[in-house]
Formats: C-alpha cells, sequence, structure tokens
C-alpha cells in the first residue's frame, strides 16, 4: 500500500484536550478522537526548552498508548522562551499581562515537541520544532483588552496567533507557523512516515 493511503487510513489518538491541535489534525483529514492524557505536566528546572518539550509530549503520549493496540498516539507540548527563559502558560490573568509586557517589542522563540508512537508495531519517534516570533510594541490598553476579552490562559506566552486579536501582536515569524499554533505538522507527517 502507498506510504500516503496507509497513513490516511489509520486511526490517530490525539492526546491533548487542545480544540487547535485537534483543528490541525482535522486540517490534514486524520481520522482521530481527542483524550486528554492525565499526565503531569512538569517544569523543566534546567530551562532546556527541548528537554522540557520531550518530556512531557513523551509523558503525555506514552499515558494514552498504554490504552490503545492498533492506533497512532501523538502527544505535543509548547513552550515559548524568552531570554533563555522558559515562559509556560500564564498562572492567572495578571500574570498574562505581564508575560505579554515582556515579549512586547522583542523576540521570542515558540518550541513544540512531538512525540508519536505507533501502538501496531511499538515503534516510537520525538521531534520538535523552533519558530522565532518578533512582536510589535505592544500599548498598555491592547494588553489589557486582549487579556480581559481573551482570558488566554490556556496558551503558553499568553497569546494566540490563529484566531483571536492576539494574531496583531505580531510582526513576523521566522519558521512553521503551525509550530506556533501547537502542532508543526511538516514535522509531523515525517515522523509517522517513519513508524508505519
Amino acid at each position: 500500500m502507498p506510504i500516503l493511503k496507509s497513513i490516511l487510513n489509520k486511526r490517530y489518538i490525539l492526546a491533548s484536550a487542545s480544540p487547535r491541535r485537534a483543528g490541525l489534525l482535522r486540517q490534514l483529514g486524520f481520522k482521530f478522537v481527542s483524550i486528554e492524557s492525565k499526565a503531569v505536566e512538569m517544569e523543566i528546572p534546567d530551562n532546556d526548552p527541548v528537554h522540557s518539550v520531550k518530556h512531557n509530549s513523551v509523558i503525555k503520549s506514552r499515558t494514552v498508548a498504554a490504552l490503545f493496540k492498533k492506533e497512532i498516539v501523538i502527544g505535543a507540548d509548547t513552550v515559548v522562551v524568552h531570554g533563555n527563559k522558559i515562559i509556560n502558560k500564564p498562572k492567572n490573568l495578571k500574570d498574562a499581562e505581564n508575560i505579554l509586557e515582556r515579549l512586547s517589542g522583542k523576540v521570542h522563540n515558540v518550541y513544540t515537541g512531538v512525540n508519536v508512537i505507533n501502538t501496531s508495531n511499538g515503534k516510537e519517534i520525538f521531534s520538535y520544532e523552533k519558530t522565532s516570533v518578533y512582536f510589535r510594541k505592544l500599548d498598555r490598553d491592547e494588553i489589557s483588552y486582549y487579556v480581559k476579552k481573551h482570558r488566554p490562559l490556556d496558551k503558553a506566552g499568553a497569546y494566540g496567533i490563529q484566531d483571536d486579536f492576539g494574531c496583531l501582536f505580531i510582526k513576523k515569524i521566522e519558521g512553521d507557523y503551525y509550530n506556533i499554533v501547537g502542532l508543526p505538522l511538516v514535522k509531523l507527517y515525517e515522523c509517522i512516515k517513519k513508524i508505519i
């Protein structure tokens, strides 16, 4: 069977409750269900973003993969890095404002790790993507409006690029747009090809 047909015919499990990641898998035409992993995400103390996204994407995918026998399980984790410091999801609305003030007018990097497990043959692969994001200088009222209206508590870096006012914060990006949304699609596709 040609590799593409084999990929499209597989059943996938997205080990995430993220509507953004689910939307991206839908865009590819994959048949999948989303199952939120109950694994506890760790904040890695060494501030190594690759170590962080690998640890969290692996634990998410393995926790869910243990429940299946014939599916491909996808785990992902995204962090924002500014000044060599990992910025996770904001703890509250004030923290979200502080994060956006810190990113205003500066460049930060977004890392997403993907861990893919084929439960049929036991193969597993990890990879990650890095994208640089250039913010324009943000006004205080823009930050306040965004945080109150969109409540970005579920987003690393306290903003979304794809579906709300947060898109106006960004002057340009270098790298994979989908990585910023939360699932680098080319990297994911390449991983799946290697474990089919």
